[in-house]
């Protein structure tokens, strides 16, 4: 049975060996996985702090990552939330994680993401709530997602 623990390191911190990891789970999961060809190193990594955690094989098992939205005081962003390990729990680890790593860290007053319309249910568990209309991003529909923190 592999131990799962949670890491957390900003894009300066990360190791080659980490960051290749994460890169290349993304890809398999958005790329591969979805068949959906995009640009996924978008400029914004290396101002977030990845949190992920590793399989005992040094593959990544779950990740996402956490920045201050720019154009919005005191709101995070959560994404490119992945798995590789299904049917572990480990979705909504490192969801919650995310979380409150957001509220913790950033000390934001709410957080924000765009969530694949399938998965609106597992961010919804976490108390997020869709705030937009369906939207297509490269051709997969999406929708708006937020929480407010009351702490």
């Amino acid at each position: 049975m592999e131990k799962y623990d949670i890491i957390c390191r900003h894009f300066d911190d990360l190791t080659n060996i980490e960051l290749y990891e994460i890169l290349k789970a993304r890809c398999e999961v958005f790329i591969i996985e979805q068949n959906c060809p995009y640009l996924d190193i978008d400029g914004k990594d290396i101002y977030s702090d990845h949190i992920f955690i590793m399989r005992d094989d040094g593959g990544i098992a779950a990740c996402l990552r956490v920045f201050m939205k720019e154009d919005e005081p005191n709101t995070a962003q959560i994404g490119r939330v992945i798995t590789t390990v299904r049917n572990a729990g480990l979705g909504r680890k490192i969801l919650h994680a995310g979380v409150i790593h957001a509220i913790d860290v950033f000390h934001a007053d709410e957080i924000y993401l765009e969530a694949q319309t399938y998965a609106i249910g597992y961010y919804a568990k976490e108390g997020f709530e869709v705030t937009s209309d369906e939207f297509l991003e490269d051709g997969i529909p999406h929708v708006q997602m937020r929480r407010k923190n009351y702490t």
